[in-house]
C-alpha cells in the first residue's frame, strides 16, 4: 500500500499537486483548516482540476488537524506566514521519520517548521509552476513549470519521487536546493516589491532599469556575503529575463496587494534585509525599498509582517 500524500493548504498550489497526485490513483488526504471548511468542502464534493480548457473533479478525502490519523508524509502548501503554527498543530500526528515537503516561497519559514518537527525530514522545494484558483475548491493550471526538491542534511534523493513521475509533476532532486531557494529568493526581491510600489505589470520594470539594476548589484552582494555565489552569477541578466518573459503578469506580490490579502514580505525582502544586517553588510538601495514597501501597505491597511 502506497503512503498516503497528506496535503496542508488548499491554495493554488495544494489543490493543483493533490488533484494530479489523485488522478494518478496515489493516495491523498487533504487537511483543512477546521470543521467549517471541511463542511464546505464536502459540500463541494471535492477538488476540481482545470487543464487544457477541461475539467476534472476528485473527490479527495478530507480532514481537519484534529484528527488522531498518524501522518507520515505531508505536503505543506500553505503561505510562509501560515506554515510555522499549521505544522505545529500537527506535529503531534507526525511518526518519527515523516517525511514533510514543504513549497513556501522565500527564505525562513523552512528552518522554522523544521524545529516544531524534529522527528521528521524536512524537504525544500522551488517551484515555477504556475496555477490559480478561479473559485473555491478549483484550480486553473496556468503554466507548466518545474519543481527542484532537495534536503539540506540528507543528500540522498527519496524513493517517493516516482509518485511524482506518475502524477506527471516535472521535477528534479538538487543537492544545492538552498542555492535554488536564494536565487529565487533573489529574483522575487528585484521583482515582486517595484510592482506593487509602481502598481504595474511585470513588464513595466523594463523602464526601470537602473532601479532594477541597483537593486540586483545589492542583492548579489549579499549572496555573496552568505556563501551563495552561484545563486549571485549573473542575477542582473536573469531578473531582466524574467522581467521579459513574463512582461503580462502581476507579481505575486501584486496579486496579494490587489486582493487586500497579507503579503509574504517577511519571507522575501525582509529576510534578505535581517540577513543582510547579521552580516554587518550595508544595503541602503534594499532598505529603503523595504521601507517603502512598508509605507505602502501601511497605507493600503494590509499588514508589513
Amino acid at each position: 500500500m502506497s503512503t498516503t500524500w497528506h496535503v496542508l493548504g488548499a491554495g493554488s498550489l495544494g489543490t493543483l499537486w493533490a488533484t494530479r497526485l489523485a488522478r494518478s490513483g496515489a493516495p491523498v488526504r487533504l487537511i483543512l483548516r477546521d470543521t467549517a471548511r471541511l463542511q464546505a468542502y464536502e459540500a463541494a464534493g471535492g477538488l476540481t482540476l482545470v487543464e487544457h480548457g477541461e475539467t476534472q473533479r476528485f473527490a479527495v478525502p478530507a480532514e481537519t488537524p484534529e484528527s488522531i490519523e498518524p501522518i507520515s508524509r505531508l505536503l505543506v502548501a500553505c503561505k510562509a506566514y501560515d506554515a510555522e503554527a499549521a505544522v505545529a498543530k500537527l506535529a503531534p500526528r507526525l511518526a518519527p521519520g515523516t517525511e514533510v515537503i514543504l513549497l513556501q516561497n522565500g527564505l525562513g519559514s523552512q528552518d522554522a517548521v523544521a524545529m516544531q518537527v524534529p522527528q521528521a525530514r524536512c524537504i525544500f522545494a522551488s517551484s515555477t509552476e504556475g496555477a490559480f484558483r478561479d473559485g473555491d475548491w478549483r484550480v486553473v493550471f496556468a503554466g507548466h513549470g518545474f519543481t527542484w526538491l532537495g534536503d539540506t542534511c540528507h543528500p540522498v534523493a527519496p524513493i517517493w519521487l516516482e509518485d511524482l513521475s506518475t502524477a506527471g509533476i516535472p521535477h528534479e532532486w538538487n543537492t544545492e536546493i538552498l542555492t535554488r531557494l536564494w536565487r529565487k529568493l533573489a529574483l522575487n526581491c528585484a521583482i515582486n516589491p517595484l510592482t506593487v510600489l509602481h502598481d504595474c505589470r511585470n513588464g513595466v520594470l523594463q523602464d526601470h532599469h537602473c532601479e532594477v539594476a541597483t537593486l540586483c548589484s545589492e542583492l548579489t552582494e549579499l549572496l555573496e556575503r552568505c556563501g551563495q555565489p552561484a545563486a549571485a552569477e549573473n542575477l542582473l541578466s536573469e531578473v531582466e529575463r524574467v522581467i521579459h518573459a513574463t512582461a503580462a503578469n502581476y507579481s505575486s506580490m501584486h496579486q496579494d496587494v490587489t486582493s487586500q490579502r497579507r503579503t509574504e514580505i517577511s519571507y522575501l525582502l525582509g529576510y534578505a534585509c535581517k540577513v543582510a544586517e547579521r552580516h554587518q553588510l550595508t544595503l541602503p538601495h534594499l532598505t529603503q525599498l523595504q521601507q517603502r514597501l512598508i509605507t505602502r501597505l501601511h497605507s493600503l491597511g494590509l499588514p508589513s509582517d
